[in-house]
C-alpha cells in the first residue's frame, strides 16, 4: 500500500505551509496530486523528497525560476547536475564583485567615520556629516550578486 498525506499532514510534517504548497503545484514545482472523491488533494511519499531538494535548492541560492528548469530538465531525462554547477560557477563570480564592491564601500565608509570623529557635530539642514559625506560605493546601489539596482 503506498503512504498518502493530505495537503495538512504535508505542510506540518516539512515544515511548508499550505498556500505555499499550493503555489508550487501552481508554478509547476510539484507534480499535480491525486484527489479524493470529496476534491482533497493526496500526496504521495515523494512528495517530502521534492520539498527538501526545493529547500535544499533555494538555500543554494537557486530562484523558484530555476528550480522550474531543474525539474523540467529531470522530468524530460535529463541531468540537471550541468546547469547547476554552470549556475554556481556564475553565482560565484557574482559574489566575488559583491564582495570587491563591499570591501571598497566598507573602506570607504570607515574612512569617513574616521574624518566625522574629528569633526564631531556639523551644521547642515539634518545631519551635516551625511550632507558633506563623498561616499562613492554606496550599498544600496549593488543589489544581489553585484547587480546595480
Amino acid at each position: 500500500m503506498v503512504e498518502s498525506y493530505k495537503i495538512g499532514e504535508v505542510a506540518k510534517q516539512t515544515g511548508v505551509g499550505i498556500e505555499t504548497l499550493r503555489f508550487y503545484e501552481k508554478s509547476g514545482l510539484l507534480d499535480r496530486p491525486s484527489r479524493t472523491a470529496s476534491g482533497y488533494r493526496v500526496y504521495d511519499a515523494s512528495i517530502v523528497d521534492r520539498l527538501a531538494f526545493i529547500k535544499k535548492a533555494q538555500v543554494l541560492g537557486f530562484t523558484l525560476d530555476e528550480i522550474r528548469e531543474l525539474i523540467a530538465h529531470k522530468r524530460a531525462g535529463e541531468s540537471p547536475c550541468k546547469h547547476v554547477r554552470a549556475k554556481v560557477k556564475s553565482r560565484l563570480v557574482e559574489l566575488d564583485e559583491r564582495i570587491r564592491q563591499m570591501s571598497l564601500y566598507r573602506e570607504e565608509l570607515a574612512a569617513e567615520l574616521k574624518q566625522w570623529e574629528k569633526k564631531r557635530e556639523v551644521a547642515g539642514h539634518v545631519c551635516g556629516l551625511i550632507e558633506s559625506s563623498h561616499i562613492k560605493h554606496p550599498a544600496a546601489m549593488v543589489g544581489k550578486f553585484g547587480k546595480k539596482q
